[in-house]
Formats: structure tokens, C-alpha cells, sequence
């Protein structure tokens, strides 16, 4: 081949390496652009996690409700031989996520398990396929509304005591109760977490019960059980409706017992509440307190605390 034709296809060979050499620089660099920005989507999630959301990207941030109580009740917390433990759940929200502390503390139930007993004799009525005799009824009325303990005995004999109470437990998703003794019902140990579950069995508009068993109180069960919660003793009315809004409904179940060995206070509050027309559940159990009004103050400022806490989420969501 002569020189300079040699040379005219050197030429064009170089000229055509050279081209291969920048178009594979450029894309090298657009890889590494690529990979120090991310993906257009990741850029833009970046964006919104620096301040700036990006619209129709981002969820709400998960809050820590747990930690969010815990803060709340840091300034009430008792010291020396004084315990507490709470749980609060915004029935109105949607993730429906119960917030705790103490959430493994065993407490005495007190006289707030009378409504556990009355939610297991309607769970075995229900199986009966029967609605509660008039005897019953007069009994879970007293035992109920004005915390009547003998009438409290016959219904404990009637669901088979703490037997019965736990079959009933396990059904509705308590997996932290534990019936008391023989006939000893108030010496019930219980989580505040466990009461809340129980209320939420009790005020859910939708069917809630344990995995195992998906028959939980019917409609009417629960309807019973709101109404006489509804129409506590106006001397039972401390506790758990100290927290609601001024003129706001509430129901709730007390428990008060001195304890013989210590001569101090078990003292505990369980019920819903509304607030700003979200309702809430509310458990507020403690035990050590010097005197009943001493433990009932603590209640009442760690329901207001917990609904505090609770309701701090109640913000729209920035479209």
C-alpha cells in the first residue's frame, strides 16, 4: 500500500480511537455523577430528608410514642417505694399503636379487674348462645357501678375464677394477666399495656380478638359493658377522667386497695376519655403510694400527661 495511503487510515484509525477513548470517559463520568447523586428519586428523598419534602414521596416520620410518654411523665415520677405504669392508645388514630411505660411492670388489679370479669361472663354467655340472666345482671350492675365486692364473689365463682378469667384474657389478646388466688380477684396481676387491650376490646368498632381465637365480645357485649363503665358512683369519679375534655363523655373503672403487709396504696385508673374529639384509652396503674388521695393526685396528673403525649401527633401532614 503506498505511504500515503498508509497514512490517510492511520489517521482515521487514530481519529476513531480517540472517539471510542472520549465516549467512554463520558461515560464514566456519568456513572460517577450517577452514583454521588443516586437516583433521581434518592436525590429527591435526600432533599426532603434536609428540610425540603418532596411531594407525594415522603410518609410520615414513625414516631416513638413510647419515648415521646416517657418524657412526658419524667416530671411526675414518684420516687422511694411509689411505682407507676402507663399505657394510652388514640382509639381515632390509624396505625393504632399503644404507647407504654412500665410496659413489663406487674401491678395488683384491684377492683379495675371487675371489668375483665365482667367482659369473661359475657364471652361465656355468648358461647351459650344465651344474653346475661336477670341475676347476673344485677350483680355485674352493682359490681360495675358501684364496685359492690360481694356481688364481684358470685360473678368470680360464676366464670370459674381466675381459670376463667385467663381463657377469657387469652381470647381477647391479654397475653400479661394473670387471675389472683381462690377468691382473692383484687390480687390479679396485671400490665398497663394488657388493660389497654382490654379497653380496646371493649370500645373497638371493629372485631378485635387474639389470633387464636377470632370471636371476641359481640356488639352488644361490648354496648353492656360501655354503658355501666359510663355510670360510675359520683364518688368513683377521680382518675382516668380527670384527663378528658371540659364537658367531654368518659368511662371508666377504679381500683383502690391497702395493702396489709405495707399499709401503703394500690391505685389504679382504666377508661376512655375524649379530648379535642379524639377519644382515648387510658390505663394508669401504681402501687406504693402513702395515702389513697396521694395515689389518686398521681393518677390523675399521669392520665393528663399520657393524653398530652398522645395527642402531640394529632397534626395534618404537610401536603
Amino acid at each position: 500500500m503506498p505511504d500515503g495511503q498508509t497514512r490517510t487510515h492511520r489517521s482515521r484509525d487514530l481519529r476513531a480511537h480517540t472517539l471510542r477513548i472520549c465516549a467512554a470517559t463520558a461515560a464514566l463520568a456519568s456513572l460517577a455523577a450517577c452514583s454521588a447523586a443516586g437516583t433521581p428519586y434518592e436525590g429527591q428523598a435526600r432533599t426532603a430528608r434536609a428540610g425540603a419534602p418532596a411531594h407525594g414521596l415522603m410518609a410520615p416520620p414513625h414516631v416513638n410514642r413510647g419515648a415521646r410518654l416517657a418524657r412526658a411523665l419524667r416530671p411526675i415520677l414518684p420516687g422511694g417505694d411509689t411505682r407507676l405504669a402507663v399505657a394510652v392508645l388514640d382509639l381515632d388514630s390509624a396505625d393504632q399503636e399503644i404507647a407504654s411505660y412500665g410496659q413489663d411492670a406487674m401491678f395488683d388489679t384491684a377492683s379495675i379487674i371487675k371489668v375483665g370479669i365482667l367482659a369473661a361472663q359475657l364471652l361465656q354467655a355468648q358461647d351459650e348462645d344465651r344474653e346475661l340472666t336477670a341475676a347476673e345482671r344485677w350483680n355485674a350492675e352493682a359490681m360495675i357501678r358501684t364496685s359492690d365486692n360481694e356481688a364481684t364473689n358470685v360473678l368470680w365463682r360464676a366464670i370459674g375464677g381466675a381459670e376463667g378469667l385467663d381463657a377469657a384474657n387469652e381470647r381477647l389478646g391479654l397475653s400479661s394477666t394473670q387471675g389472683g388466688p381462690g377468691m382473692r380477684w383484687g390480687l390479679t396481676q396485671t400490665t398497663a399495656t394488657d388493660q389497654v387491650k382490654l379497653l380496646r376490646a371493649v370500645f373497638s368498632r371493629g372485631p378485635v380478638a387474639s389470633d387464636r381465637s377470632p370471636e371476641g365480645l359481640s356488639q352488644a357485649s361490648r354496648a353492656y359493658i360501655q354503658g355501666l363503665i359510663s355510670q360510675i358512683a359520683r364518688d368513683q369519679d377521680w382518675g382516668v377522667s380527670a384527663a378528658g375534655s371540659r364537658g367531654s363523655r368518659w368511662a371508666l373503672k377504679n381500683g383502690w386497695l391497702q395493702r396489709s403487709t405495707t399499709d401503703l396504696w394500690v391505685i389504679n385508673s382504666v377508661g376512655q376519655t375524649t379530648v379535642h374529639g379524639h377519644r382515648y384509652l387510658v390505663s394508669v396503674l401504681s402501687s406504693g403510694n402513702a395515702s389513697m388521695q396521694r395515689g389518686i393526685s398521681l393518677v390523675e396528673r399521669a392520665a393528663r400527661a399520657a393524653i398530652g403525649a398522645a395527642s402531640a401527633h394529632v397534626h395534618p401532614w404537610p401536603q
